[in-house]
């Protein structure tokens, strides 16, 4: 998803706030929506549908522990992430908004650049969880079924042992990036045992076989790598 795709809604009922913030967010190329009070952000949440809301707890008409409260009820809102951006320190503060469903909290005053660096991170977030639910993938004329841990190859589906399975994803995950072997015995075999750097190899070798040799490419003394 592309910066200028993403959708934020700052929530505050402090002008300036509402100015600086807003000022520094749009000059990252964020498509930024304001509102400043709790009744305008749900209304603008419904509305805007956005990825990211950064609300001020105290405010007028509606608090913002309650309008998170109203979003994260509202069907279509419910994986929006939600930061609270306030002056209040107080932990009791902080555990309603967690309460509430808040994803994070954020104490003003902060600078500009540690705020969009937070901003940043919460969206990466976003970007991870997305990805986590992607279940079909498809590279070239492969097709990758991770809920049913089914490969269909040019049309014809192939069925993979769990490990040989999950170092395909992996290598497919960013077709053309080196993964090293340290980071693939990481995420295919974690603690689960102790394996050596022939383990991959040997997986290797048996999905050249199954998936085609002109795939996988070995750089050497690095790790591997997936080629369309």
């Amino acid at each position: 998803m592309k910066t200028k795709d993403i959708k934020i809604l700052l929530v505050d009922d402090e002008p300036d706030i509402l100015e600086i913030v807003s000022y520094n967010l749009s000059s990252e190329g964020y498509e930024v929506f304001t509102a400043k009070n709790g009744v305008e952000a749900v209304a603008k949440a419904k509305k805007k549908n956005p990825h990211l809301i950064i609300m001020d707890v105290m405010m007028p008409e509606m608090d913002g522990i309650e309008a998170c409260e109203v979003i994260r009820n509202t069907p279509g809102l419910e994986d929006t992430i939600i930061t609270f951006l306030t002056a209040r320190g107080e932990d009791y503060s902080q555990v309603a908004g967690f309460d509430a469903g808040a994803d994070d909290y954020i104490t003003k005053p902060i600078k500009p650049k540690v705020l969009v660096s937070k901003v940043k991170a919460l969206l990466r977030r976003l970007k991870e969880e997305k990805k986590e639910v992607e279940e079909i993938v498809k590279v070239g004329n492969i097709v990758i079924n991770r809920e049913e841990y089914k490969i269909i190859n040019d049309g014809e589906e192939i069925v993979l042992p769990r490990k040989e399975f999950e170092l395909l994803s992996l290598l497919t995950s960013k077709p053309s990036k080196v993964f090293k072997r340290e980071v693939i015995l990481d995420k295919v075999w974690g603690n689960e045992v102790v394996v050596g750097g022939r383990t991959i190899d040997v997986h290797i070798r048996k999905l050249r076989e199954k998936i085609g040799d002109h795939h996988f490419k070995t750089v050497k003394g690095v790790g591997y790598k997936f080629v369309l």
